[in-house]
């Protein structure tokens, strides 16, 4: 890598606003605000509002949709379609 062109990458401690939990890791985001971890240093701190934490993918809380009840919806409003004869 060439010297000088990359950003600097420091210890940042992201916290998930919606699960209650914090990361420390690496990034090259910058913040103002600080918060003190587990171990005693001060860190950056950067909130966010959704991580692996609390996303529904990762937690396993997602929620199946509806189809059977859109495509009746549709089919109220647009009517359905005469079959086509062959």
């Amino acid at each position: 890598m060439r010297p000088g062109i990359h950003p600097a990458s420091r210890p940042v401690v992201f916290r998930d606003r919606a699960a209650g939990t914090a990361f420390l890791t690496r990034s090259t985001a910058v913040s103002e605000r600080t918060v003190e971890w587990e171990d005693g240093a001060t860190y950056p701190v950067i909130d966010v509002e959704i991580s692996s934490a609390s996303h529904p993918f990762y937690t396993g809380t997602s929620r199946v949709l509806d189809t059977e009840g859109r495509v009746e919806r549709f089919e109220r409003r647009y009517g359905r379609t005469a079959p086509a004869r062959g």
